[in-house]
């Protein structure tokens, strides 16, 4: 069973958010090593002639990732708490992290100086580091998020809403380590029934609160494209 997990996440997607409240668990249960890194669904889904994220002054999950990975250069811990206090604003409470006044105060809460936030858009550097995690999962043949690398394999998913805790948690750590073993399995995946899609909206009530961008569902992958593209 591997000891420890790559998880590729952008702040914006609400499975992500979900299947890293179950990693966090199975982290507190087992000892894992959890090491976030980054992807955007925002560049992934960006439409012919529109601006790249980071050619914008500020781009919603894109500059969130930037504020990241200023902080993951001086800890992994500060990052594990900054996607943590921000997926609760967007995820849990439907309010809006990519709110740069918000995004600051948020930092302050964590009792980072907010002036982070100023730091990591004037350093050029962080947008390379959330390009190249985001390139890592492209070259593996990834598309969206969560996606997990582990014991060498790249693997989407898994996707949850109510993430299992406690033993549960651990039964589908099993799952997935088990998974990441037979690299020839592909995709395992349970169809939806109309009880299904209903739960899953109820539980994104807050996300689609809070957003400020379109969604759209394939699959369980959530294509953003940012509503400054619109028009």
């Amino acid at each position: 069973m591997s000891d420890s997990v790559d998880f590729h996440f952008d702040p914006m997607c609400p499975f992500a958010y979900q299947t890293a409240l179950w990693i966090r668990d199975v982290r507190e249960q087992v000892g894992i090593t959890v090491n976030w890194r980054f992807f955007s669904l925002e560049e992934i889904n960006r439409a012919d002639g529109k601006k790249h994220p980071w050619e914008r002054e500020w781009s919603y999950g894109w500059s969130l990732m930037r504020i990241g990975a200023l902080l993951r250069r001086t800890d992994m811990a500060l990052l594990d708490r900054w996607y943590g206090r921000i997926g609760y604003e967007l995820h849990a409470a439907g309010n809006k992290p990519h709110d740069p006044a918000v995004a600051r105060r948020l930092l302050e809460e964590l009792d980072v100086d907010g002036e982070t936030l100023d730091a990591a858009l004037a350093d050029p550097t962080t947008h390379d580091e959330v390009r190249a995690d985001h390139q890592r999962v492209l070259d593996a043949g990834g598309y969206g998020v969560p996606t997990l690398f582990l014991s060498g394999q790249c693997l989407f998913g898994p996707v949850l809403v109510d993430p299992p805790t406690g033993p549960d948690s651990l039964k589908l750590w099993t799952v997935v380590t088990g998974m990441a073993g037979l690299p020839h399995v592909y995709e395992l995946q349970r169809p939806k029934a109309r009880a299904d899609v209903e739960l899953i909206g109820r539980r994104l009530r807050p996300y689609l609160h809070g957003r400020d961008w379109v969604s759209i569902d394939r699959g369980e992958v959530i294509e953003v494209e940012n509503l400054a593209d619109r028009g």
